[in-house]
């Protein structure tokens, strides 16, 4: 009797990114094109208004030939949404617009993020960061951890993990109506 190994299934070749969505700030992660490292990119001031830095992450994502943007999912420790994970949404929300615009076939998905800034404050304080210090890098290294974590989540599983973004129609506001100030 002989007996056969399968295969795992073969994840898409590319880059992938890890976002860090923050009030004011934006940390970007990237990995290598085999999705086995993340490494810090840099981190962007929020712009709800222009939205600058949405387009430099579409932007790094087509010049590194990204397949894949992980968009942290801050739950709270009892595993429920709060405030800021619908800004997490929201986000990601707007991202897959514009890189829809860009037909750039670049998905988005959210992945879990809990303690991912607890671990990078400890990290760095490790590294004998003051809290001071941090501020530049901490949602850099957040961004690192939320992607490192989806890497080797894909690793073990042989797929890509997280919830996947879709473009919903929304409904225009009508007029009259308050108009939203993102």
């Amino acid at each position: 009797m002989s007996t056969t190994a399968t295969t795992p299934p073969q994840r898409p070749r590319g880059a992938r990114l890890g976002i860090d969505v923050g009030r004011a700030r934006v940390g970007v992660a990237a990995s290598d094109p085999g999705g086995i490292l993340a490494t810090p990119v840099e981190t962007l001031f929020r712009d709800p208004k222009k939205r600058f830095d949405q387009r430099i992450i579409v932007k790094q994502a087509v010049e590194r030939g990204a397949t894949l943007i992980y968009v942290g999912y801050p739950l709270n420790l009892q595993g429920e949404e709060t405030a800021s994970t619908l800004d997490a949404v929201q986000y990601a929300e707007q991202l897959r617009r514009l890189l829809d615009r860009n037909e750039s076939g670049i998905e988005v998905r959210l992945v879990d993020e809990r303690l991912s800034t607890v671990s990078a404050s400890r990290d760095l304080h490790e590294a004998g960061r003051t809290t001071r210090e941090q501020r530049s890098v901490i949602d850099q290294v957040a961004a690192v951890h939320i992607l490192q974590h989806a890497l080797d989540m894909e690793q073990s599983q042989g797929e890509n993990i997280g919830r996947v973004v879709v473009m919903t129609e929304t409904p225009q506001p009508t007029e009259g109506a308050a108009q939203s100030h993102e």
